[in-house]
């Protein structure tokens, strides 16, 4: 009976990273197929499955292409600044776009780098991302003089705190910022012991 528990949970260990994957990658799929499917059924008078899922990516990739128009990049910053002045829809569009542009090196402004902080005398440090180091647009009355904002991801779930700490408790330690995040969301458990940081 003990062995046959050890295979069923080395299966279901085994199985469940990969059916969640799966389930993720379907979903998303899914999402763009009727993003604009349900439009395109609609309108042709025969639709093919898939063809929501095309157009879409297209149209994603076309509004890329579309902003390194100096036109069209003026013009997206425009729209941005008008979603930023109106309350409710800054609150969504904000932390969204900010999101974004820590997985991105759009802004070139903001260095965003995967740091230890030392923790008080104990010797202990902890991993965060360094999200700003600039605070001068905010109203922080020299508070924040000598600090920069690390952000400190929960394991196991969404969410986690930034703090404010001293740049010389930081330390910049050379791992992608995917691969800092994957370290924080799993806890730090190792998978395989021939893994190796790449």
């Amino acid at each position: 009976m003990q062995t046959f528990s050890k295979i069923f949970f080395r299966g279901l260990l085994t199985l469940l990273p990969i059916a969640v994957t799966i389930y993720i990658v379907y979903s998303a799929v899914i999402i763009l197929e009727n993003f604009l499917g349900s439009v395109l059924r609609q309108i042709l008078p025969e639709y093919y499955p898939g063809l929501g899922l095309l157009l879409t990516l297209i149209l994603i990739f076309l509004f890329g292409l579309m902003l390194n128009n100096l036109i069209a990049a003026r013009l997206m910053g425009w729209l941005e600044r008008r979603f930023s002045s109106v309350p409710f829809i800054q609150a969504i569009y904000a932390p969204l776009r900010d999101l974004m542009n820590l997985f991105s090196k759009k802004d070139t402004n903001t260095k965003q780098s995967v740091v230890l902080v030392s923790i008080g005398e104990t010797g202990a440090k902890a991993m965060g991302l360094v999200t700003r180091e600039n605070f001068h647009d905010l109203p922080m009355d020299g508070a924040a003089d000598g600090k920069v904002a690390v952000y400190f991801p929960f394991s196991y779930g969404l969410g986690g705190y930034t703090f404010l700490v001293p740049r010389s408790s930081v330390t910049e330690i050379n791992i992608p910022i995917e691969r800092a995040m994957s370290l924080a969301i799993t806890g730090w458990v190792k998978s395989d012991k021939n893994e190796e940081i790449k």
